[in-house]
């Protein structure tokens, strides 16, 4: 059994969780963890955009194949 497969196999999700954010606290620092989160949430909100963007093409590409038949 590998030793990464025993430390983790002991842990739960909201320990790995709570180890995460403390990683990102020491390597960030608390000034900038809001800053990471606001940049995240516009680039998920930009992903969703761009999303929607794209399924709105295809149906409309899917529509125009439709009328010309």
């Amino acid at each position: 059994m590998a030793l990464h497969s025993i430390f983790l196999g002991a842990l739960g999700i909201q320990e790995i969780l709570i180890i995460l954010v403390l990683a990102a606290v020491f390597i960030f620092g608390v000034k900038k963890i809001p800053e990471l989160a606001k940049t995240m949430g516009r680039a998920k909100a930009e992903f969703e955009k761009g999303k929607i963007e794209g399924e709105k093409e295809l149906n409309d590409l899917k529509n125009k194949e439709k009328k010309s038949d």
